[in-house]
């Protein structure tokens, strides 16, 4: 009997034994395998944030050697051709003592004699660019085409790419003339409105939708002028800026209190009797398609908003432009010398008269008689 409780014993022993065996391997194989598994964890998060972190020095790396690679459209990394023309002055009097050239946020005002055509011709021929103009001719105001497309040829962007864009009610009526090289007409089709004011005022709206849909793809900068002018001078890129205004030829030389800016608190247009640098002409501004869309749509914005509420502006989209350059001040100041009226006179500072009125029975040509 005690022989075999001995041999029991020491069989329950071997089984214990070989059971402790067992569980103690399966303990460090468990144990392996999940810190396999989570140095495995480990090992891919770090590889990922590896990766991301070679993507962000990538995507670093691509931003850095575009801003250096060689871009023919940008407006700082320009190279000019050999050109002969006498040195600038850096002391000694200015071009010009009888106007302010510079306004007090460094915006240049320009006149005769403060530029070098030749210079900036060939800074703007070696970013290619394009410059787009636009005019409406709605109703019977497509009369005044014939004249301004000619002197148009003859005068604006000389040597440049341009783009020609009227808009008009009248798609038959404007005339199909030959162009010089680089120089394409666009007819834009467009509806015309009741009152003269209505299309006045619709302008802002135009100019901005095409801008987003058809200019933004054919042209760099977008000069907006009246149709019922000529040009008698050079304008060329001499104008072209981020955004520019011109100053109107009744109120160059007035004083603030005389601007005929929109005076009633109650309207978007408001201006308060103590603010304002000029009065700009509602008939030629521009600027880089971003920043005449930006334009156009504030001001045409603000009209809707006007509309809404019963208020029509003393000077419609005029109004609205000058609403915007006292908050939203032009990198760039036409003189009178692009916008002027023969009717106002030859003043000694005018050295030339690049874009004049055409005379005309402003009754006659506003009035809803289509003959």
């Amino acid at each position: 009997m005690a022989r075999e409780w001995g041999l029991s014993f020491r069989t329950f022993g071997f089984l214990v034994l070989v059971a402790f065996i067992m569980v103690f391997t399966f303990g460090l194989l468990w144990r392996n395998s999940h810190r396999f598994q989570w140095v495995s964890s480990v090992n891919i998060l770090c590889r990922n944030l590896q990766l991301q972190n070679d993507d962000e020095d990538i995507q670093k790396d691509i931003k850095i050697q575009r801003l250096f690679d060689e871009d023919p459209s940008s407006e700082v990394n320009v190279k000019f051709p050999r050109i002969i023309y006498p040195k600038p002055l850096a002391v000694g009097p200015p071009s010009r003592t009888d106007v302010i050239v510079m306004t007090p946020w460094f915006a240049p005002i320009i006149w005769e004699s403060t530029f070098s055509i030749n210079i900036l011709n060939e800074y703007f021929k070696e970013r290619n660019i394009i410059i787009g103009l636009t005019a409406f001719a709605i109703k019977k105001y497509v009369v005044f085409t014939d004249k301004f497309l000619k002197t148009a040829e003859e005068y604006f962007m000389v040597g440049h790419k341009v783009n020609y864009y009227i808009f008009t009610d009248r798609p038959k009526d404007v005339p199909n003339l030959p162009l010089k090289e680089g120089r394409k007409l666009h007819i834009i089709e467009v509806r015309n409105y009741a009152q003269w004011q209505e299309v006045s005022m619709r302008r802002m709206e135009m100019i901005n939708n095409y801008t987003k849909t058809k200019f933004i793809k054919e042209a760099d900068y977008l000069v907006c002028v009246d149709i019922d002018m000529q040009f008698s001078d050079h304008v060329g890129v001499e104008i072209l800026s981020d955004v520019f205004g011109t100053l109107h030829p009744a109120f160059f030389g007035a004083s603030r209190d005389s601007f005929t800016y929109e005076r009633r608190s109650e309207s978007l247009a408001y201006i308060p009797p103590d603010e304002g640098d000029f009065y700009y002409a509602g008939g030629f501004f521009g600027g880089t398609l971003q920043e005449v869309y930006r334009l156009t749509k504030a001001c045409h914005e603000a009209m809707m908003e006007d509309k809404k509420n019963g208020i029509e502006a003393v000077w419609h989209d005029e109004s609205y432009l000058n609403k915007y350059f006292v908050y939203h001040k032009p990198t760039k100041i036409l003189s009178p010398e692009y916008l002027w009226d023969n009717g106002m006179g030859s003043p000694p500072i005018l050295k030339k008269k690049r874009f004049l009125a055409v005379p005309k029975n402003h009754a006659a040509i506003r009035s809803n008689n289509r003959k």
